[in-house]
């Protein structure tokens, strides 16, 4: 099946997130996904959180530097809501609506993965924020990128070179470890949205596994795609 032959009937679009620890290759995943997306002719928007859109991007920052973690757990887990909210209406919900696909580099799940189960945030408080940020609103497909703690802390830190760790890079193994579980915990919990995908190869190997769980799930039946 030529990817470039893809058809798929004029509507919303699809919600695809990529979840994982640090170093997982979300960021080169999503690029590899989104250039196939492209040659089947469909709409694509890459998006990240925190983040993608003005307001958000300064909440990341805000994030990232490490002033959430002074703030505490909760406070952490209000700014993330906060940049959730205005990322969804002003640029997800719109890009949907138009038929657009949209690839996000984290979203909901890092919320419980990061704050919930490891910074012991309760569940109804980071539900309730959820059901004011986001509403009914929920990927259409979640792709979980599964490491080893060690080679994933590795890449991330080549990938920094001499850059200060941000937030989240800087914690310890345990920290990294138990957010490994937490992912896995998601992925065993929602299979019906979530894939975990073994990011333990080369990227054209992983790429591979991610256009698979894309293909099966999402793409046209083969009776409505028009053969090369």
């Amino acid at each position: 099946m030529s990817e470039s032959a893809l058809q798929r009937a004029p509507g919303r679009g699809r919600f695809i997130t990529f979840e994982g620890g640090e170093g997982t290759g979300k960021s080169t995943q999503i690029k590899k996904l989104a250039s196939r997306l492209s040659a089947a002719k469909l709409r694509i928007l890459v998006t990240r959180e925190p983040g993608g859109s003005p307001g958000a991007e300064i909440m990341r920052y805000l994030v990232l530097s490490g002033m959430g973690k002074l703030l505490g757990p909760e406070a952490e887990t209000l700014l993330f809501a906060a940049a959730r909210d205005d990322h969804v209406r002003t640029v997800i919900e719109p890009a949907l609506k138009q038929g657009t696909w949209v690839l996000c580099d984290r979203f909901a799940d890092s919320t419980r993965a990061y704050q919930g189960s490891l910074g012991s945030v309760p569940a109804g408080l980071i539900n309730a924020m959820q059901r004011v940020t986001i509403g009914d609103l929920k990927p259409d497909l979640t792709i979980i990128l599964d490491l080893p703690v060690e080679i994933g802390l590795q890449r991330a830190a080549a990938r920094r070179g001499s850059g200060t760790p941000d937030r989240f890079e800087g914690e310890n193994l345990k920290f990294h470890e138990g957010l490994r579980d937490a992912y896995r915990k998601i992925a065993a919990e929602e299979p019906a949205r979530c894939v975990l995908i073994d990011a333990n190869s080369d990227p054209d190997t992983v790429a591979g596994r991610v256009w698979a769980a894309v293909r099966d799930r999402l793409l046209p039946t083969p009776a409505s795609v028009v053969s090369a």
